[in-house]
């Protein structure tokens, strides 16, 4: 059995998610998260840069 290294649970398999340029083996459950917060995290830096008229790269 594997270790999830977010939650610290067993799983049966582990998923490589990258996580802030970094690759973690993560659960399915801690997985999901991830993502789900990596692209609320992109939406919102979206409407920042937006707000303040950004027209670098990225």
């Amino acid at each position: 059995m594997a270790i999830c290294k977010s939650c610290g649970d067993e799983a049966d398999a582990l998923v490589s998610v990258k996580v802030g340029g970094k690759t973690k083996k993560l659960c399915e459950d801690c997985a999901d998260r991830a993502r789900e917060e990596a692209e609320v995290a992109e939406q919102s830096e979206t409407v920042v840069q937006n707000m303040m008229g950004f027209k670098g790269r990225r």
